[in-house]
């Protein structure tokens, strides 16, 4: 399994997962020409995708959904509430109605050679998720827009070999910026996104002496900066209640702009 960051922060979302034989993509919140150029960089191209994945209907998620389906004719995998949102949302435009599945949260489905496993979370949308992608051997995750997170959520996430975890925002951060008290709120609410500590502790209670690397994913503009993030997850996995430290693993932080490495499992 393989994965791979075109964009993900709070201004677009798009996530490349795959094998040797198939890739999908996770979300499409940025132009269908940015998912092409991104794609380039790992010799693949949009029209080889076998599905878009939609996590939920926010814009940064699904800004390009409309252009690239309509483009591509690729396959739309999302919950039923969330494909009603996205149906709704101007900005998408028309979609062939035969592109779009409804999936269930965990009901698991599958791509060419690919299992997905849709796993229902906290976030202010209409039915929002985090994916699962697995083969015979490994498994990778995509897990943004967190509210929160409680134990039957870590026993689903539980085995994973690469994880994309957002780390959303600096609470100190957040708290002493500019946005309006109702969207400070929103975003530290049990609705809203993950804090850099919280994703470390989080991170903590996945690992697993298979783990391979994390990526940290939807940063803040605002509220965060790389560094930040990456040297609060290290503190909260060194100071967890389990045998790992940080050096025993690869920590990326994904970039607003620039696609990641390709993370190979």
């Amino acid at each position: 399994m393989e994965l791979c960051s075109i964009a993900s922060g709070s201004s677009g979302n798009c996530i490349c997962v795959g094998t040797e034989h198939a890739h999908l993509l996770v979300d499409a919140g940025i132009s269908g020409k940015r998912i092409e150029t991104g794609l380039n960089t790992f010799g693949l191209k949009t029209n080889e995708m076998e599905a878009i994945l939609v996590t939920h209907e926010h814009i940064d998620h699904i800004a390009g959904l409309g252009v690239v389906a309509r483009r591509y004719g690729l396959p739309i995998y999302a919950t039923k509430g969330t494909l009603h949102a996205v149906r709704a949302a101007k900005s998408v435009g028309n979609i062939d109605e035969g592109l779009f599945h409804v999936i269930t949260p965990g009901q698991e489905f599958q791509i060419g050679d690919m299992t997905v496993h849709p796993i229902a979370i906290s976030h202010d949308a209409a039915d929002p998720v985090a994916y699962i992608v697995k083969n015979k051997t490994q498994k990778v995750g995509v897990v943004t827009d967190l509210g929160i997170y409680d134990d039957a959520l870590v026993e689903k996430l539980q085995g994973l070999d690469i994880l994309l975890l957002e780390a959303n925002h600096d609470v100190r951060m957040l708290q002493a910026g500019r946005y309006p008290y109702p969207l400070k709120q929103r975003i530290l609410g049990e609705m809203g996104h993950l804090s850099n500590a919280l994703s470390g502790q989080l991170l903590g209670r996945l690992l697993h002496d298979r783990f391979q690397a994390v990526i940290l994913g939807h940063l803040s503009q605002e509220n965060n900066y790389e560094q930040l993030a990456y040297e609060t997850v290290r503190l909260e996995v060194a100071m967890g209640e389990n045998p790992y430290k940080a050096d025993d693993f690869p920590i990326y932080v994904a970039s607003r702009t620039v696609p990641s490495q390709m993370i190979c499992a």
